[in-house]
């Protein structure tokens, strides 16, 4: 199997430098509207999984104790910076989606950008953020998916195993991933390319 943590490790601190060009304007509608589903209140405990450099910052409130992880140690050191310039007071750390350093109903909102179609197993990426997350926690998930309707054919994947190599699974489902992690789904919605990616809310 290619896609494993080992290669994102490698593949994602090649692409950090880079990072930012490629993902930047692309993406400030989709996170703008995902982040504004969340029912957000002063004070929340708030952490990022998988985030990257930090772009979901900028659309953050500022009253949230926020904290950060990423897998590659080179995303890290820019989200921190990013966080620093922006005078935002995160904690960021290196860290595995699939093997949370937090302990469990630790947090108010779990926010997963762009990492599901990534993982190698997103099942227990969404089991440690269920786990970390309070009853009636929220999760804020935003990526790209396979239409729930029905599964991937046999070009979408074949496709699969060429994007899966250099960046994304495009033929995981959201809301069967989502629902057998234990999350009630509250909110859906296409953000771009037709809905290709989508933004979810979802209630533990």
């Amino acid at each position: 199997m290619i896609n494993t943590t080992t290669w994102n490790r490698l593949r994602y601190s090649i692409y950090a430098p880079v990072y930012d060009l490629v993902a930047t304007k692309a993406f400030c509608k989709p996170r703008r509207i995902a982040l504004g589903q969340v029912d957000w209140e002063p004070g929340m405990r708030v952490l990022l999984v998988g985030a990257g450099t930090g772009l979901d910052l900028p659309y953050l409130p500022h009253e949230l104790e926020a904290h950060l992880t990423d897998l590659t140690p080179a995303m890290v050191k820019r989200a921190r910076e990013r966080a620093e310039k922006a005078r935002r007071d995160v904690e960021c750390r290196v860290m595995d989606a699939a093997a949370l350093e937090y302990p469990d109903e630790h947090f108010d909102v779990v926010i997963m950008h762009l990492i599901l179609a990534v993982m190698p197993n997103p099942e227990q990426g969404l089991a440690e953020a269920h786990r970390v997350l309070r009853n009636s926690g929220q999760l804020c998930v935003m990526d790209k998916f396979q239409p729930d309707t029905h599964t991937a054919g046999l070009g979408r994947r074949a496709l699969n195993a060429i994007t899966s190599l250099i960046a994304t699974d495009i033929t995981r489902q959201a809301t069967p991933l989502i629902q057998q992690a234990g999350f009630n789904i509250r909110r859906d919605e296409p953000v771009l390319m037709n809905g290709l990616f989508r933004a979810l809310l979802a209630i533990k």
